[in-house]
């Protein structure tokens, strides 16, 4: 049995959707009102009722700039909920993935970050995710994956895509900052890659011992917000102008990476896996989109 908890939200989704494509019957799909993470006892009472092999940790607090006035609820979910699902884990013999954030690298690097790279997370968001993976590797060591991932998205969802595609129906002109770089991450994708690391592991045994540690996972490619919004105007048949503004035109609570694209040699030499270029996915998100008309 495999346990996807975070099961709405936009990577959640995704392995649902593949769960159904595929015709497979033994996931187990948990969102928040049908399991707390936070709660050790419930999810102990869970890993007790199921035969879970894999957890694919998909709950995370994710409100960035919220997080800097709700530092506790951000806590519960990024540290404690994670710590009480590695244990479970760790007791059951049960693998863990678990995804992580560009966000823990602030150094000002200006070189694709690797996983040995220093951290530097600036915020509560960020510095519970990285407290939240370490709380993971230090309970299952041998057993968890954390993927650091960026600027994810996908053709359902609250995220920059949709707001873009809204906005451009809306006004004639937005301003998106050009000095924040990095990579957009399609959650299919980012899906697609642990799904088939997943049934991978099914057979072979050794494998999941080969997936523990820190992983990269991102779309290719380099792109700055601006230019993502600039793709999307242009792929989503928006006339809307984007106009390229600096980050201390558009202040928020929470400070943002200027520079965190990530170095996905890794994962890619380890388990062969190929990753589509940032703008290809982003056409193929919104020719979803078109044909569903969502």
């Amino acid at each position: 049995m495999i346990l996807i908890t975070g099961a709405n939200g936009q990577l959640g989704q995704c392995f649902r959707q593949l769960a159904e494509e595929r015709g497979v019957r033994n996931i187990l799909f948990c969102d928040s009102s049908t399991l707390d993470i936070s709660d050790g006892k419930a999810v102990h009472s869970l890993f007790r009722r199921h035969s879970i092999r894999w957890c694919v940790n998909c709950a995370a607090y994710t409100l960035v700039d919220k997080a800097e006035l709700e530092v506790s609820a951000a806590y519960r979910v990024n540290v404690k909920g994670v710590k009480n699902l590695a244990k479970a884990c760790a007791q059951n013999n049960a693998g863990l993935v678990h995804f992580s954030t560009d966000y823990v690298y602030q150094t000002q690097q200006n070189r694709p970050y690797e996983e040995t790279d220093k951290t530097r997370p600036v915020g509560v968001y960020a510095k519970t995710k990285l407290a939240g993976e370490r709380a993971a590797l230090k309970m299952n060591p041998l057993g968890t994956m954390v993927i650091r991932t960026s600027w994810v998205y996908a053709a359902h969802g609250h995220n920059f895509v949709n707001t873009m595609l809204r906005l451009g129906l809306e006004k004639k002109e937005v301003g998106v900052v050009f000095d924040q770089i990095g990579t957009p991450t399609y959650a299919p994708d980012l899906a697609l890659a642990v799904w088939e690391l997943l049934e991978r592991a099914n057979r072979e045994v050794e494998l999941k011992q080969q997936m523990a540690g820190i992983w990269h996972y991102s779309n290719e490619g380099v792109a700055s917000w601006y230019d993502f919004a600039v793709a999307i105007m242009e792929l989503g048949g928006r006339t809307c102008v984007v106009k390229p503004i600096e980050s201390r035109q558009y202040p928020t609570p929470a400070s943002r990476p200027f520079f965190s694209v990530l170095n996905k040699r890794k994962i890619k030499e380890a388990f062969g896996i190929a990753i589509p270029h940032w703008r290809t996915s982003l056409q193929r998100c919104l020719e979803i989109k078109r044909d569903k008309s969502i």
